[in-house]
């Protein structure tokens, strides 16, 4: 009895092909969503996760990288006064307007990181080249994404632009740099604080730092913390700060609330989708059924059936959904679209469409109720 979904399934498969392809646009519409709510808010650690620094300095109660506000420059003296510390510097956060000498659609918001010119610099080491540091070495010079050049109102390198009132010229572009809010470009700390007009007196938003290797990271950050040297000074891992700015951003702002109330929504109705889809397949086969429960199958055999048929066309619509899926984001991706899955996130995506398949072929075990053999008498 139980091999009979199988063979209906493969007999009567353009009764079915709705529901497969139900179920493989359910799995497209949650891997897309997760996949964008993932790289919109990882983007906004591109900072740290782009860096090879281990340790960050900031003001206490930072929330966010974005959200950083000065801190002395006694606090890079805290961290080179530990001894696992082999590597610091300092990191400048500055808030600007992006203007061109022709442009037509208004001032740019963009956040400006001065970073270190040093070849073997922390901040950013996995995006540039000792070649682009160099390059910033010059006053004025930036780095810009190379998907922002429209939105920059410039065309490639060479070009110039101005932040907040100060010339600026573009001396690299790169992929990889878009984040949540503005534009990120990227200059020397000493073109960051001529736009930003900072003192280096006055410190920095950040100090970040690298450890020797074989150091216990968790043990030098808590050491790091309980320092009395630098003054007020909060230390985070890199992994820390980074989960704690995706979950401001994600949990604590309108922008990362309007996401998850659309993922929801998208449940909901991937939900109903699947549900009405098989349903109408069960009823369209209740004379089936009916002759089945007539010849001496039991309810409980027919149910079998219908769940094996559930089960069966959720893998095929997962195959689908999978292929679909794939193709989608390397689009996405390829298009400078922010999208990132991680084995995590596909994970539970699989286990909706499979929860959704099972839930709908138990609420369509009702049907079944209507199988009953004086049907075939009408």
């Amino acid at each position: 009895m139980v091999s009979l979904a199988r063979k209906t399934l493969i007999h009567e498969w353009r009764r079915f092909l709705p529901v497969v392809l139900a179920v493989g646009f359910v799995g497209v519409l949650l891997t897309a969503q997760a996949a964008l709510v993932l790289g919109i808010f990882q983007s906004t650690a591109i900072y740290v996760k782009a860096s090879s620094a281990e340790i960050w300095a900031g003001h206490p109660g930072t929330q966010s990288v974005n959200l950083g506000s000065p801190v002395s420059p006694d606090a890079e003296v805290r961290l080179w006064a530990h001894p696992d510390v082999d590597k610091t510097e300092p990191y400048q956060w500055v808030d600007g307007d992006w203007n061109t000498r022709h442009s037509a659609s208004g001032p740019q918001s963009i956040y400006l990181s001065g970073i270190s010119v040093a070849p073997d610099a922390l901040m950013f080491s996995k995006l540039l080249t000792p070649d682009m540091r160099a390059r910033l070495g010059e006053i004025g010079s930036v780095i810009v994404d190379s998907a922002d050049l429209d939105a920059l109102g410039v065309k490639g390198v060479g070009d110039r632009g101005f932040i907040n009132g100060h010339e600026v010229r573009v001396v690299a572009t790169i992929p990889g740099l878009r984040g949540l809010g503005g534009l990120n470009v990227l200059s020397s700390i000493d073109t960051a604080r001529m736009v930003g007009e900072i003192n280096a007196s006055e410190g920095a938003t950040y100090y970040v730092a690298h450890l020797r290797p074989g150091s216990d990271l968790q043990q030098v950050r808590e050491q790091l913390q309980h320092s009395g040297v630098g003054g007020a000074v909060q230390i985070w891992s890199a992994d820390q700060f980074s989960r704690q700015s995706q979950n401001f951003w994600l949990l604590d702002t309108g922008a990362g609330m309007a996401i998850l109330f659309m993922a929801i929504i998208v449940c909901l109705v991937g939900a109903i989708i699947t549900n009405q889809s098989f349903a109408s397949v069960v009823a369209s086969s209740a004379r089936e059924y009916a002759t089945l429960n007539a010849l001496g199958a039991s309810r409980w055999s027919l149910a079998r059936v219908v769940l094996e048929e559930a089960c069966l066309i959720g893998l095929v619509g997962l195959i689908l959904a999978c292929i679909a899926s794939a193709v989608l984001l390397l689009l996405a991706a390829a298009e400078n679209v922010p999208v990132a899955l991680t084995p995590f996130a596909a994970c539970c995506c699989i286990a909706l469409v499979i929860a959704m398949a099972l839930c709908s072929s138990i609420l369509a075990l009702r049907s079944l109720q209507r199988t009953d053999p004086a049907i075939l008498l009408r």
